[in-house]
């Protein structure tokens, strides 16, 4: 009923740019915090950086400075502009949201895209 797609992943040298795109769709009633996350292979899925529906954000301190999310609400899209990528921050991203559904009013649940690959390397 509800599915995130990301899009906007892709290779890229050290010291470049990406922005991450997510597009939320289906029986959306409302969104409330929206965010992205990474995973680099061998470890665990981590907090990149989130937005509330006010706009209060949050990052990842090894973000902090490089990464700046926004959204949009009219679209039910969230996005994140990377610069100055390390090798580092090689790894799928994946877009996050929590949504209440018409079918479930007052009820949130967490939604997750499928992941796109970013890869910093020279």
């Amino acid at each position: 009923q509800v599915q995130l797609v990301e899009s906007g992943g892709g290779l890229v040298q050290p010291g470049g740019s990406l922005r991450l795109s997510c597009v939320a769709s289906g029986s959306i009633f409302s969104i409330n915090a929206m965010g992205w996350y990474r995973q680099a292979p061998g470890k665990q899925r981590e907090l990149v950086a989130t937005i509330r529906s006010g706009g209060n954000t949050k990052y990842a301190d090894s973000v902090k400075g490089r990464f700046t999310i926004s959204r949009d609400n009219a679209k039910s899209a969230v996005y994140v502009q990377m610069n100055s990528l390390k090798p580092e921050d090689t790894a799928v991203y994946y877009c996050n949201a929590a949504i209440e559904t018409f079918q479930a009013k007052g009820l949130e649940y967490d939604y997750w895209g499928q992941g796109t690959q970013v890869t910093v390397s020279s």
